[in-house]
C-alpha cells in the first residue's frame, strides 16, 4: 500500500484547523438570543459581538498572513488556538455585554478565528502545485464544514448546560484539539525550504535549468512547483525576477484591483446569505425555513468550493474566478422574482452552488501571480477585503430595507456590485491577455531559456 503523500496529510490537518478555528463565527450566533436575554439588551446591541468578530477576523487575517510569511504557519496557528481558548474562557466570564464583545472582536475574532482562514489557505497554495485548486477550496471548505457542524452542536449543549458553560467546553476543546494538529503544520513548504540564506530569496535559490521545462496545467509564468503532491523536480525560471510585475502589471495595482474586487463580490454574497432569514419572516414563512435555506446555502457552497477546485486546476484562478462571479448574479437575479417556499428553496440551492467557489479564487490568483514568500500576508489581504465586503454588504443590505421597507432594492444593489467585481476581472484577463501577446518579460524569459 502506497504511503500517503506528506501534503494531503498536512491538507486533512489544515482543515481540521479550519473547521475548529472558524466555529467562533457560528457560536455566537446560536447563542444571541441567550446573551440578550441574559444582559438586559436589545437585539441590535446584542449583535455587536458578531460584528467585531468579523472586523477582527479581517483585520487578523493581514496579521497573521505576515507573521506566517516571517515565522511560518505554526508560529500563527499556536496564537489563534491559545487567543480562541482565552476568547471562549473570557466570554464565558464576562460580567458586562461590552467585556463579552470585545473578548469576541480581540480574541476569538482577530487572534483566534483569522489564525485559522487566510494563513491556512495560503500554506497550502505553498503545498501543491498541479493540483492547487482543489487543495485550496477542499482547505477553505473548512469554515463551510465549521457553518454545518457547529450550530447544532452548541445548540445542545446550551440546552444542558446553558451558554457559559458551553463557551469554557469550548475553550477546553480549542486547546487540546488544535495545539497537537499545529505541531504537524510545523514543516516549512518545499518551495521555501530552498532559501540559501537569510535575506536570499527563495526564488533565487535554485539556479535555472538550461532549458525550462514547460509549466504544470493551471500554473503561471514564473511558478515554482511544490514536490508535495507528487515527485516533481524543483525549477526555476529563466527571468531572475519573474513575479516584478505579475501578468504584465504593477504588484500594487493588482493587489488594489483583487481587493476591490474582494470587496464587491462579498458585497452582493451578504445579501442572502445575512437575511435570507429576515426575509422569510417577512413573507411570511417563518424564521425556521429561512434557516433551512441558509443551511442549504452552506451545504451546496462545499459542493462549489471542492468543484471549484476542479474546475480552476483547468482553466485557472481568473477565468473560475470569472465563471463564479457571473453565476452569482445570475442567483441575484432569481432572487427577485422568487416569492414562494418552494422557489426560494430552490434559489438558495443555486445561489450555494454557485457563490462557494468564489472566496478561495482570489487566495489562488494571489499565488498564481505573486512571490511564494508574500504569499500570506497578500491573501491575507485579499481575504480581508473579501469579509469588509460581508460586513459592509449585511449592513447595507438592511439600510437599504429600512428605507424602502422591502428587501428588492437590496437585492438589486447587490447585483450591482457583483456587476463591479466582472468588470474588474474581466479587465484582468483581458489586460494578461494583451500583456502575454506583447514582449513582456515573462515570454522574452521563457523565450531565451527555450532556445538556450
Amino acid at each position: 500500500m502506497p504511503a500517503i503523500p506528506a501534503s494531503v496529510l498536512r491538507l486533512a490537518a489544515a482543515l481540521a484547523l479550519m473547521t475548529v478555528g472558524s466555529g467562533a463565527m457560528y457560536v455566537v450566533v446560536v447563542v444571541l438570543p441567550a446573551v440578550q436575554q441574559e444582559f438586559g439588551v436589545d437585539r441590535a446591541s446584542a449583535s455587536l459581538p458578531y460584528t467585531l468578530t468579523l472586523i477582527g477576523f479581517g483585520i487578523g487575517g493581514v496579521l497573521m498572513g505576515r507573521l506566517a510569511d516571517r515565522f511560518g504557519i505554526a508560529v500563527p496557528l499556536a496564537v489563534g488556538a491559545c487567543g480562541l481558548a482565552a476568547g471562549y474562557a473570557l466570554s464565558a466570564l464576562a460580567p458586562s455585554l461590552m467585556t463579552f464583545a470585545i473578548a469576541h472582536g480581540v480574541l476569538l475574532g482577530m487572534l483566534g478565528c483569522s489564525a485559522t482562514f487566510s494563513p491556512l489557505v495560503a500554506d497550502t497554495s505553498l503545498w501543491f502545485t498541479r493540483r492547487r485548486g482543489i487543495a485550496v477550496t477542499i482547505c477553505a471548505s473548512g469554515n463551510y464544514v465549521a457553518g454545518a457542524l457547529w450550530p447544532p452542536i452548541v445548540q445542545r449543549a446550551l440546552d444542558a448546560w446553558g451558554w457559559r458553560q458551553t463557551y469554557l467546553a469550548l475553550a477546553v476543546f480549542c486547546l487540546v484539539t488544535m495545539l497537537p494538529l499545529t505541531l504537524a503544520m510545523r514543516r516549512r513548504p518545499p518551495l521555501l525550504d530552498t532559501a540559501a540564506a537569510p535575506g536570499v530569496p527563495a526564488s533565487a535559490a535554485v539556479p535555472a535549468p538550461a532549458i525550462a521545462p514547460a509549466p504544470a496545467a493551471g500554473a503561471e509564468p514564473g511558478d515554482v512547483p511544490a514536490v508535495a503532491d507528487g515527485p516533481a523536480p524543483v525549477t526555476m525560471p529563466a527571468v531572475a525576477n519573474p513575479h516584478a510585475r505579475p501578468i504584465g502589471m504593477a504588484p500594487g495595482p493588482l493587489q488594489t484591483l483583487l481587493c476591490i474586487a474582494g470587496v464587491a463580490c462579498c458585497v452582493a454574497m451578504s445579501m442572502p446569505q445575512v437575511h435570507i432569514v429576515a426575509y422569510c419572516a417577512d413573507l411570511g414563512f417563518g424564521v425556521a425555513r429561512g434557516a433551512e435555506m441558509l443551511s442549504l446555502m452552506l451545504g451546496f457552497g462545499i459542493v462549489s468550493r471542492i468543484g471549484s477546485g476542479f474546475i480552476c486546476d483547468r482553466i485557472g484562478g481568473l477565468k473560475t474566478l470569472l465563471l463564479g462571479s457571473v453565476m452569482q448574479g445570475i442567483a441575484l437575479i432569481l432572487f427577485l422574482p422568487a416569492d414562494t417556499v418552494m422557489s426560494l428553496y430552490l434559489v438558495s440551492i443555486l445561489f450555494g452552488l454557485f457563490q462557494g467557489g468564489i472566496v478561495p479564487m482570489y487566495a489562488i490568483v494571489v499565488r498564481e501571480n505573486f512571490p511564494a514568500a508574500e504569499t500570506g500576508g497578500r491573501v491575507g489581504l485579499a481575504i480581508t477585503a473579501t469579509l469588509l465586503g460581508m460586513a459592509l454588504g449585511g449592513w447595507l443590505s438592511g439600510k437599504l430595507f429600512d428605507l424602502t421597507g422591502s428587501y428588492q432594492a437590496a437585492f438589486l444593489n447587490g447585483i450591482g456590485w457583483n456587476a463591479v467585481n466582472v468588470i474588474i476581472v474581466v479587465y484582468l484577463l483581458l489586460f494578461r491577455r494583451r500583456s502575454r501577446a506583447g514582449a513582456s518579460p515573462y515570454a522574452m524569459g521563457r523565450s531565451t531559456a527555450q532556445g538556450a
